[in-house]
């Protein structure tokens, strides 16, 4: 129970947090910024009274045991507590994982055929469908900032934006190449084609969590919009192009037919970029001395497969095989994989408490 020894300072601090916030000459914006930390330590407080509750009821019952009279009730409730500790010991274990701040935001989905030509954008269509799918079972909301498609169906390119409930903390491990191994509709003598398509999850980020000058950092480019085969679809420059100077990132918006609002969401795009580059540099110094992980979240990295033979999927970071891909594909079985792996990454921080 060594663990235990690191929520001493963390109840100290709650019973501290209620101190200041009845002081009487607390401003507002402190009084806010104190009652939401004293908020996020609350539960885990919560769970960690009722552990040690359980802790004395547990060597209260000692004696009770020897007690010919009320053995009978002192083993009953000697193996609810038995059931009870440790349940207790693993919500413990699992708040003291360091929070990802990200978790909470909403997610900027990003999917971009590969290897695998028509039948690559045909797969890219497949897996938006799967993740609207899952946005619906979430309760989320699922709109589209710009869609590039194919010629005989199928996306080369599309993004959309997710809000809802901790939305990024759900999908933040589905970043990486995706393959299919299926005959395409495109195939006459029936053989089994691999294509590919990427999928990049960014958090989306307000302005408070990046700071740009934008005098000083962009470049900002406009142009005539553009459709297939190089005509332009009006005759304004309507069409953004913005480079982060520092970076070098650039992010190109002309789905809409105002300059002003091809802009805006160049910006959210150009803002969650940078954020996830920031969230990723986190990851990897807090990832550096684990000695497992849940993949590296590179987007070259092959993540999963969908087999349609076999009608199976197998997510190759955690050995996940599931047969049911149309259930995986609609959906409605995807919250599988990625309940899994959200347990594994847990796994893998809780080893470094213990």
């Amino acid at each position: 129970m060594s663990f235990l020894k690191k929520l001493a300072p963390l109840k100290a601090r709650h019973e501290e947090l209620a101190s200041l916030m009845a002081q009487p000459d607390l401003t507002g914006d402190k009084f806010v910024k104190l009652s939401k930390e004293y908020a996020d330590l609350s539960p885990i407080v919560a769970v960690l009274d009722t552990y040690e509750k359980a802790l004395r009821e547990q060597d209260d019952l000692k004696d009770l045991l020897k007690d010919p009279d009320m053995k009978d009730m002192a083993q009953e409730e000697s193996l609810r507590l038995n059931k009870l500790i440790p349940e207790l010991e693993h919500q413990i274990k699992l708040a003291l994982i360091p929070k990802d701040e990200a978790d909470t935001k909403n997610a900027i989905l990003e999917i971009r055929a590969g290897t695998g030509g028509d039948e690559a954008a045909l797969f890219a269509a497949d897996l938006y469908g799967m993740y609207k799918g899952y946005a619906t079972t979430m309760g989320w909301q699922m709109s589209l900032i710009e869609a590039s498609e194919s010629e005989i169906g199928g996306y080369k390119q599309i993004s959309c934006e997710i809000k809802g409930s901790n939305v990024f903390s759900k999908l933040k491990f589905e970043s990486g190449a995706h393959r299919v191994q299926r005959v395409p509709k495109t195939e006459t003598q029936g053989r089994i084609h691999t294509s590919a398509a990427t999928v990049a999850v960014l958090p989306e980020a307000e302005e408070v969590d990046i700071q740009i000058d934008e005098a000083r950092d962009l470049r900002i480019d406009t142009y005539r919009s553009q459709g297939a085969g190089g005509q332009h679809v009006n005759t304004t420059d309507s069409a953004v192009r913005i480079t982060h100077i520092p970076t070098g990132i650039v992010v190109e918006m002309q789905d809409e037919r105002s300059q002003h609002k091809n802009r805006a969401k160049a910006m959210t795009i150009l803002r969650s970029r940078l954020y996830e580059q920031k969230w990723r540099e986190q990851q990897e110094v807090r990832a550096a001395d684990r000695k497992s992980q849940v993949g590296t979240g590179d987007r070259s990295e092959r993540i999963r497969t969908y087999n349609f033979p076999q009608g199976r999927v197998t997510d190759h970071r955690i050995n996940l095989t599931l047969y049911k891909l149309d259930d995986v594909i609609s959906g409605m079985a995807l919250g599988e994989i990625i309940d899994s792996l959200i347990a594994e990454d847990q796994a893998s921080q809780l080893a470094e408490i213990e």
